[in-house]
């Protein structure tokens, strides 16, 4: 983890000098495959900012009738240079990587997956499941790690609680009215993650690290972020510099997660499951990807993706490339 300084200075952001550093990201509805497509809701990347922290893809879904929907059912495809976090509320997903590791999803818990040099996966719905509903989101590894060998985690907080709210700290440190949880997940940047419930009419004040950026994502319900109004599926952003969040629900329940790390201060270069940091690297990503599932021709030498086991479903080619040269994502100072 890098070390940076604590700035800018670290103030209450309930204060009229921070009052103003609540971004407000809508999202964007985005098909999830196949002609049943399932819906979900992307609030990261967009033109407006690509990270938070080092958090750089945000994935919002449900709940839905899997039915009707379809649910998620996908593949195995590549990812390369980030870390996969997985967060439901309802259902179950079975996870398998080629790296050997197998895991169900399920609510309360955060599976992580580090994808490194480079890893493959699939995520299906189980049998079971009936209702779908949660997050899906990616950190993008700084330039030290991301040629890292591929790890996997799963961690099921025990949630902090007080008067009319409920916390479940899956990364990093927070912490409530003299409460706090620090998870064990282990990140190569300064990382946070946590669900938060909230009772009609609760108001809480959220211990945060000052140097992190930090985003708020409202499930459910309506909820105020500094003094600033938030709806469903809205994504509040707050820059560094505060030491306290103030949270404060409307009328109804409150569903919500919170994200945050300290500025990645990296460009980055993401294309569909790769995070890299030139056009020529991305596009070396995709050629590797397409000759290892014998989708194009080219040399598979290194086997960066990993084997499959057999008798799965058939790995997802990749998209035809844009016709422009990719540039790096450069969030607004």
């Amino acid at each position: 983890m890098s070390n940076l300084e604590h700035t800018p200075a670290e103030i209450d952001c309930r204060s009229e000098q921070s009052q103003g550093e609540v971004e407000i990201l809508e999202p964007r509805e985005v098909p999830l495959g196949g002609p049943r497509a399932m819906t979900v809701f992307r609030t990261l990347p967009q033109k407006q900012r690509s990270l938070i922290g080092a958090w750089c893809f945000l994935d919002h879904y449900g709940p839905d009738d899997v039915k009707v929907t379809g649910g998620m059912n996908v593949p195995r495809h590549p990812h390369t240079g980030l870390q996969t976090v997985s967060w439901l509320f309802t259902g179950q997903i079975d996870h398998m990587d080629s790296a050997g590791f197998k895991a169900t999803v399920r609510p309360g818990e955060v599976n992580l997956m580090t994808a490194g040099h480079g890893i493959s996966h699939s995520e299906i719905l189980t049998e079971d499941t009936t209702i779908l509903h949660g997050a899906q989101l990616w950190t993008a590894l700084p330039d030290h790690a991301r040629d890292m060998e591929h790890t996997f985690e799963n961690y099921r907080p025990e949630p902090l609680a007080g008067a009319g709210w409920r916390m479940a700290v899956f990364m990093g440190t927070y912490g409530i009215s003299g409460q706090s949880s620090t998870s064990p997940v282990k990140t190569q940047t300064e990382l946070g993650g946590a669900e938060l419930r909230l009772e009609p009419n609760t108001e809480i004040e959220i211990a945060v690290p000052a140097h992190h950026e930090h985003g708020i994502l409202v499930d459910s319900g309506s909820l105020s972020v500094n003094e600033h109004q938030l709806s469903a599926r809205d994504l509040g952003f707050v820059r560094a510099g505060c030491k306290t969040l103030r949270l404060s629900a409307g009328d109804e329940p409150v569903l919500a997660l919170l994200i945050g790390g300290e500025p990645l201060n990296e460009e980055i270069l993401m294309w569909w499951n790769f995070v890299g940091r030139t056009h020529e690297e991305v596009l070396a990503f995709r050629a590797q990807w397409q000759a290892e599932i014998g989708a194009e021709p080219g040399d598979a030498s290194e086997d960066r993706f990993g084997p499959f086991p057999p008798n799965t479903p058939a790995a997802l080619p990749a998209p035809a490339l844009p016709t422009v040269r990719l540039r790096p994502r450069v969030n607004p100072s």
